[in-house]
């Protein structure tokens, strides 16, 4: 009888154990980033799409700035947005446009001593009806 040479445990080979504790501890952290900086990104975009749906409300190029500011708030709040700073905000006006600066970072703690922070900035051009 002819024995198969690629039978046999000896053959086999798979992930050794270190290799197995490098994946795990790189998953992790990057699970890790994900959970933590994830809903920074989230309310940046619902940021984004309230500031972007301004455009064309009526009788936005005659409110003031207060006013608009006003109307951003009411709209954040509605999307549960509350951590955003009024001074994050800027709100100029110039003839019919608006010109609408949003300037602001986010810090979250990774762990111990470790932060990460994410900074976003966006400008919009609008006009009202």
């Amino acid at each position: 009888m002819k024995k198969n040479k690629l039978s046999g445990l000896g053959r086999q080979g798979g992930a050794s154990g270190l290799t197995m504790l490098v994946m795990v501890l790189f998953f992790g952290s990057l699970l890790t980033l994900v959970i933590k900086l994830g809903p920074a990104y989230l309310d940046d975009y619902t940021i984004q799409q309230t500031l972007e749906g301004l455009d064309g409300t009526e009788g936005l190029s005659q409110m003031g700035p207060a006013q608009v500011h006003a109307l951003i708030n009411k709209r954040l709040s509605v999307n549960n947005v509350r951590t955003l700073d009024k001074k994050a905000i800027t709100v100029e006006k110039s003839g019919e446009l608006v010109l609408l600066g949003v300037d602001y970072e986010v810090r979250e703690n990774l762990f111990r001593n470790v932060d990460a922070v994410v900074h976003f900035k966006h400008d919009y051009e609008m006009k009202g009806q």
